[in-house]
């Protein structure tokens, strides 16, 4: 019984998490990644390649953006669903606008089945690309609802992308169940608009600010994994897919504990 007792403990602990106070918990491996619309670095369509960055990290949600449904460009591939095959997860994909022949959105990929989904505009102008985010409802294993949520912000307009950050804080600040939002915010840690998401979440990285753009050498950090406060989390490793070929941007992974605390 203590050897049994000892290993149980060496594996709360070899995972970077402690057991001390932590009860009901949720082991959640997470993923934010600009796909550039599905084609590579070198011009292909290589989903395979892309596929196999989200796989090397075994992550239980994905959020995509950047994401092209049966588009001229993409080869009227359906994108998003392609990717869910080929990595076991179930693909959902949000249209922001018509384009190519086909749509252009976000999407985001899901290891448990999801409960409900939604399409939620954002605020955007006249002179800007419509923008979205695609929320899903999840029951985790252990019981307790969390609502993923994928979305991009604007890239041109500080005070477009100002609106769209108080539009999401204001959905989001005030839910009883814990809230995952990731995305491309077109953003740095720094940025003027960044206090608005910071006062309901904290980022899976702190503000170590790891670069995830240009993946060529990345140098700005604009892709994150937000994790809603009021809530037990342990953020056990965050780290960039140092990956320079899938896509424009680098994939961001968090492996995360999601817990009730004594």
């Amino acid at each position: 019984m203590r050897i049994i007792l000892s290993v149980i403990v060496f594996l709360l602990w070899g995972d970077g998490i402690s057991s001390q106070g932590i009860v009901n918990a949720d082991t959640l491996r997470l993923m934010t990644f600009n796909i550039y619309h599905g084609e590579t670095i070198k011009g292909d369509f290589d989903l395979d390649y892309i596929a196999r960055i989200i796989q090397s990290k075994q992550p239980a949600f994905v959020a995509l953006q950047e994401l092209d449904f049966k588009t001229k460009r993409a080869r009227d591939m359906d994108i998003v669903t392609e990717l869910g095959l080929r990595s076991g997860m179930a693909p959902f994909f949000g249209p922001a606008m018509s384009f190519d022949g086909g749509a252009y959105g976000v999407g985001l990929l899901s290891k448990w089945p999801v409960e409900q989904s939604q399409l939620i505009q954002l605020p955007g102008s006249q002179t800007t690309e419509p923008r979205v985010a695609l929320e899903v409802s999840v029951v985790l294993p252990s019981g307790r609802r969390l609502l993923f949520v994928s979305t991009h912000l604007d890239h041109t307009d500080t005070e477009v992308r100002h609106q769209q950050m108080v539009f999401l804080s204001n959905r989001y600040n005030d839910r009883d169940e814990p809230v995952i939002l990731a995305g491309d915010f077109n953003e740095i840690p720094t940025g003027g608009n960044m206090q608005i998401i910071l006062e309901d979440f904290e980022m899976s990285d702190g503000y170590r600010q790891q670069p995830t753009y240009p993946s060529s050498d990345a140098v700005s950090k604009i892709d994150y994994i937000f994790l809603s406060k009021g809530h037990y989390w342990q953020v056990i490793t965050t780290e960039v897919v140092n990956d320079s070929i899938a896509s424009d941007h680098r994939a961001l992974y968090s492996k995360v504990v999601l817990s009730d605390k004594e």
